[in-house]
């Protein structure tokens, strides 16, 4: 790929989705992960837990199959958790939930990108609002966002009812929290991280803006306004995730 759409040679790299992770996405690179409703958001829940977090991108017969193969507990759908599978996508279920050691978290979005990368030779984080500062310095300590050791960092965004990529507010503000962060340390931003970091740095209530998008306010008003009170838990969680033998896990 041209030089120009990899946005080589900056330390610091943005995108978005399934097809800007491949595309950015190289051996010795760092990937950064952003979908703040609600998968990345689920992991740093689950993971503080002690939870191991395998990645699918759609809950289905494969997924269960490899959820019996890794001997994990599968998700559920959202609206679908119940007694007998109170874990799902939903953040606030997985607080609520009994303790699994290892759970299947399907979602067309951030595990789907997650699943993906996992194959890629990428060093693979989950990051969101709650781990913004832990990530960024994590990140630092291990010498990523230098042209050799380059930090994509994806939003994952959302759907449209068609299916195409819908980019979605809180993504983009996630993102330029954790490129505010890497920029903290002296690492040098391509234009498009830049311009991420400036909608971050440019919004002055963080927790509203995210709270009155409109995917926070799909869940909302869909029930689930719990799950975007953790959200917008701004950098109460100190734990990176990262993935290593196709799950999350604490990285140390």
């Amino acid at each position: 790929m041209a030089e120009w759409f990899a946005q080589r040679p900056y330390g610091v790299r943005f995108d978005w989705g399934l097809a800007g992770a491949a595309a950015l996405t190289s051996p010795g690179s760092c990937l950064v992960i952003i979908d703040v409703l609600s998968f990345t958001t689920s992991v740093t829940v689950a993971v503080e837990a002690g939870t191991l977090v395998f990645p699918y991108a759609w809950r289905d017969e494969t997924a269960a199959g490899f959820a019996r193969q890794h001997q994990a507990r599968l998700a559920a759908g959202r609206r679908t958790a119940s007694a007998e599978s109170p874990w799902s996508l939903s953040p606030a279920a997985l607080r609520r939930a009994p303790f699994t050691a290892k759970l299947v978290l399907p979602s067309p979005n951030g595990s789907a990108i997650s699943a993906a990368a996992a194959v890629s030779g990428a060093t693979v984080l989950a990051a969101c609002l709650r781990n913004i500062n832990a990530v960024g310095r994590w990140l630092a300590e291990h010498d990523f966002g230098t042209p050799r050791q380059p930090v994509t960092v994806i939003g994952a965004g959302e759907r449209w009812p068609g299916g195409e990529l819908r980019p979605a507010l809180e993504d983009l503000l996630g993102a330029g929290a954790v490129i505010a962060a890497m920029n903290e340390h002296g690492k040098v931003l391509s234009p498009e991280a830049g311009a991420a970091r400036a909608c971050f740095d440019g919004t002055a209530d963080l927790a509203s803006a995210v709270t009155n998008s409109a995917s926070g306010r799909e869940l909302t008003e869909g029930g689930f306004a719990d799950d975007v009170a953790i959200a917008v838990e701004i950098n109460s969680c100190r734990v990176v995730p990262i993935l290593a033998d196709h799950a999350f896990a604490a990285a140390r």
